[in-house]
């Protein structure tokens, strides 16, 4: 299993992505990647400055140039194609990228959907001692269906779901799995993308496992880890609102969560690339995660237990409103895990 260590240094392919949603992969590297980025290649923001672009503080002083052959100077030795664009494939144009990369003795870590190491041509330069074409989205040897086995656990395990894709669910899971394992509590985050992924060096890949297993492969994760942890905190995907979404519902029964925190944007009201579908509000979204999970009782309940908002569009008061609101809307603690830090959270989850 290959992973990103403090050692390497990552130059992440962004063309046209740089300070848009579709950069969540290289937001993520940059703000709880174990290797630090040394450069972004994004052709239209060449010479601008990152961190006014993210307002992510490890961004100061990260240079964006047009080409990978620019970024060399940089000395780069991962390559990172950084977007996670809808439907998760590589731009054919990139290709050109990724082996001039290759060739100049770089490893390539690949979150899409497009699996390079299958690419004769491509897979053909790698070369170099220690050099490596690591598709991150693969399904894991040795899965079963699902059998609801991580009931048994003794760790509490607590499952982010949102009101739709890409609303912050994983950054939630990072940050409160710092703040606990800070506060003493022996916390594990469980990585079900190719970004927390890449973040934590191993998980599953749920979008790149075949349905019957899915809930199996969430459920032999959490074996693997409740019994030396006291709380899980399972990266949620997708959305039960959202019609593109397939993966709540193996998460929710391949981990058996005992807590739910719901993560939702402030003052979205539509789901992305389907606007028809309007968001209820969050006590009623609230309800149906609970439903769902207990299945009408045939299954233990997992009630939500905080909010997590994403503000990043709201400046500081509206984002302290908005907090505010959800929280007197709901009856829950809430929080933007980012902005106000999960501290009203804590007791939620470990107690």
């Amino acid at each position: 299993m290959y992973r990103l260590t403090p050692q390497n240094r990552l130059a992440l392919l962004m063309h046209d992505a740089a300070g848009k949603p579709a950069g969540k992969m290289g937001y993520g590297l940059l703000r709880y990647g174990a290797a630090p980025v040394v450069a972004v290649v994004d052709r239209s923001a060449a010479g601008q400055r990152l961190y006014e672009m993210t307002g992510i503080p490890a961004a100061r002083g990260v240079p964006i140039v047009a080409s990978v052959r620019e970024a060399l100077a940089f000395a780069p030795d991962v390559l990172v194609p950084a977007i996670a664009p809808p439907g998760g494939n590589l731009p054919a144009e990139w290709r050109a990228e990724v082996a001039d990369a290759l060739d100049a003795g770089l490893s390539v870590a690949n979150g899409l959907h497009t699996p390079l190491g299958r690419d004769p041509e491509l897979a053909g330069r790698v070369k170099r001692p220690g050099q490596f074409l690591w598709d991150i989205r693969q399904e894991p040897d040795g899965l079963m269906p699902g059998g609801g086995r991580a009931r048994e656990v003794p760790a509490r395990r607590v499952l982010f779901v949102g009101t739709d894709m890409n609303c912050g669910k994983m950054t939630a899971a990072l940050e409160l799995t710092r703040a606990l394992s800070d506060a003493g509590v022996r916390a594990r985050f469980l990585a079900t993308g190719q970004i927390g992924i890449a973040i934590a060096g191993e998980g599953v890949a749920l979008d790149a496992v075949r349905v019957d297993y899915a809930s199996g492969a969430i459920e032999q994760m959490v074996l693997k880890h409740g019994y030396d942890h006291d709380v899980l905190l399972v990266e949620g995907q997708g959305s039960l609102l959202n019609p593109a979404s397939t993966a709540t519902l193996p998460l929710l029964r391949g981990a058996m969560p005992t807590h739910l925190i719901l993560v939702h944007r402030a003052g979205q009201e539509t789901i992305s690339r389907a606007d028809w579908v309007r968001i209820p509000p969050l006590r009623d979204v609230i309800r149906l995660y609970e439903a769902v999970a207990a299945a009408a009782g045939a299954l233990p309940a997992a009630p939500v237990v905080g909010v997590v908002l994403n503000t990043s569009r709201l400046g500081d008061a509206d984002a302290a409103e908005a907090v505010a609101r959800a929280r007197d809307e709901t009856g829950l603690p809430a929080t933007d895990v980012v902005r106000f830090g999960p501290g009203p959270l804590l007791d939620a989850v470990r107690g």
